[in-house]
């Protein structure tokens, strides 16, 4: 098991089944709702309706609305990400970055809601944007650093600063799917996703200049 997956289990609530049900179930119901009407537009009520609960449920699990959102972004985060380094922790060569890419973007659609919430609601919440960096994108980097400082020394990629390599290839992937309606069309098909993804990993691993350019 990663340290990165050690951490989560870690920081995992003990809590009993049917209570975890409960509390995914408003979590599940507060990511629909927070996609489609937006934090602002959602009411207490509306979350405890949707995740069939008593209003005064959501209280027992969550101290307030905010903590539900905060709870939404990183909870989904990490889940996308533990999958992401697990699988660079499992990549077969360090030039194969093309097919995680492609995984990951064949997967991109199954989680559009969390990503229109955390673009739209992380510019207007300051503790969201503290807690995803917190908990999520300065986990995933030191992770990732890791990874690519394993390359560096292997001789696989050219001597640099490793947590730069794991800032921009993170940030890379995050780009492509924050922006999967200008980037990726939503109906791509399997194939155009592959291109897609291919061109991002060569960029990635080689640039874009032409070999010797100046």
């Amino acid at each position: 098991m990663s340290s990165f997956r050690q951490t989560l289990v870690r920081t995992t609530p003990n809590t009993s089944q049917p209570e975890e049900d409960t509390r995914s179930r408003i979590l599940k119901a507060a990511l629909q709702l927070f996609a489609a009407r937006g934090y602002d537009g959602t009411t207490t009520k509306d979350l405890a309706h949707k995740a069939k609960v008593a209003e005064g449920t959501l209280f027992r699990h969550f101290p307030n609305k905010k903590a539900i959102l905060i709870e939404v972004a990183t909870a989904g985060w990490v889940e996308i990400l533990t999958d992401l380094l697990t699988e660079l922790s499992e990549m077969g060569s360090y030039k194969a970055v093309a097919q995680v890419m492609r995984r990951r973007m064949l997967r991109m659609g199954e989680n559009k809601d969390l990503l229109r919430v955390c673009f739209i609601e992380a510019q207007c919440h300051q503790e969201l944007r503290d807690r995803i960096q917190l908990e999520v994108i300065g986990k995933m980097t030191d992770v990732a650093e890791a990874f690519f400082q394993t390359a560096i020394e292997r001789g696989i990629y050219r001597p640099m600063n490793p947590k730069i390599v794991a800032q921009v290839f993170l940030g890379m992937f995050a780009i492509a799917g924050f922006s999967s309606e200008t980037i990726i069309d939503p109906q791509a098909s399997p194939q155009a996703l592959q291109e897609v993804a291919e061109g991002i990993s060569d960029i990635f691993l080689h640039g874009v200049l032409v070999s010797g350019g100046k």
